[in-house]
């Protein structure tokens, strides 16, 4: 909780302009008087302003709060469609398409607002899926520059300070990538190792992870991580970065010794890199059930702009913790 905390306290210092664009949800406007009334962000919502207005009883929010309606605000709606349609034009979209889906789909729009510069960020996710969100960020704001997909990462903070950097890792990918190959796991690791730091203001020591520890397996999925290390050193030379570890390796000091005795990265990892969404999912699972470690994520990273995504079992906590995390990614340019 005091991580959580930390990143609370780092969004007020520099407010950032957040959509939350499914605004009829109630968990998204408690969460937004919650983040107006601690200040923690400007909220913009969209929707009808009377329906929207008229769930939120604090005089003060009400008049704090910023609210796009798509219906209502039709210049704005030609301008971001434009936009979508000069985005996705070559893909065969026509203008009407585009302000029929500006239109219709409120995280588009949200998106949308990003892209023109009227907001910083958004969070979406408690209502429409994982897989809207993404679309929307690839339609909408695309890949930043060497980046070759999105991915995803959890902070997981552990109870067990010698773990990590004070108990904190990031665990990536565990969201969004199901098979990456070699090139896109080298993108994921470089992604999260700048998010590390980017987020935590420390330096980034990453793990590629693989069943096997430097060789001591052989397999065409031990290869993988191998080559997609090989591919991160020769694009960031400068990057903490080895491989390929066992878990026990990467974050275990005294399993780190045996192991692989002159490695700089074994058994102080905070940054650890799933060579599949299948090891990552169940790895991030088994720390917080069973290790009773704290997950907070998933984040998104390698957008140009920051768009982050919540389950739609979502708690208001979840809201604004992630608004909180998506503010300071705007701040540092993640």
């Amino acid at each position: 909780m005091e991580l959580l905390e930390s990143f609370i306290q780092k969004a007020k210092q520099k407010k950032r302009k957040i959509v939350l664009p499914e605004s009829m949800d109630p968990r998204i406007l408690s969460a937004t008087s919650s983040i107006i009334l601690e200040d923690i962000a400007d909220i913009i919502l969209i929707g009808n302003e009377e329906e929207i207005l008229s769930k939120i009883e604090n005089e003060s929010v009400r008049e704090k709060v910023k609210i796009y309606n798509p219906e209502k605000h039709k210049e704005l709606l030609e301008e971001l469609a434009s936009i979508l349609f000069k985005r996705r034009s070559h893909k065969g979209l026509t203008i009407e398409e585009a302000r029929a889906i500006v239109l219709k789909n409120h995280h588009f729009y949200g998106a949308l607002l990003v892209e023109k510069g009227l907001a910083d960020g958004m969070v979406c996710g408690a209502v429409c899926t994982t897989a809207a969100t993404l679309k929307a960020i690839i339609h909408c704001v695309g890949i930043k520059e060497g980046s070759s997909l999105l991915s995803s990462f959890f902070m997981m903070q552990s109870d067990n300070k010698l773990l990590g950097s004070d108990g904190l890792m990031f665990f990536a990918d565990c969201a969004v990538n199901p098979n990456p190959n070699e090139e896109q796991l080298a993108s994921i690791a470089m992604d999260t190792a700048l998010s590390y730091k980017k987020i935590m203001h420390e330096e980034p020591r990453v793990a590629m992870l693989s069943f096997s520890t430097l060789g001591s397996a052989e397999h065409e999925l031990v290869d993988k991580v191998k080559n997609a290390l090989n591919i991160v050193r020769k694009k960031n030379p400068k990057l903490s970065i080895d491989g390929e570890f066992q878990f026990d390796t990467a974050v275990i000091p005294a399993v780190a010794r045996r192991k692989a005795p002159e490695s700089t990265i074994a058994g102080k990892a905070n940054c650890l890199i799933f060579p599949d969404l299948q090891s990552g999912n169940i790895g991030y699972k088994i720390a917080e059930r069973m290790g009773n470690a704290t997950a907070i994520g998933p984040v998104i990273q390698g957008a140009k702009k920051p768009i982050n995504d919540l389950s739609r079992g979502c708690s208001v906590e979840d809201i604004i913790y992630v608004t909180a995390i998506t503010a300071i990614q705007a701040d540092e340019a993640c």
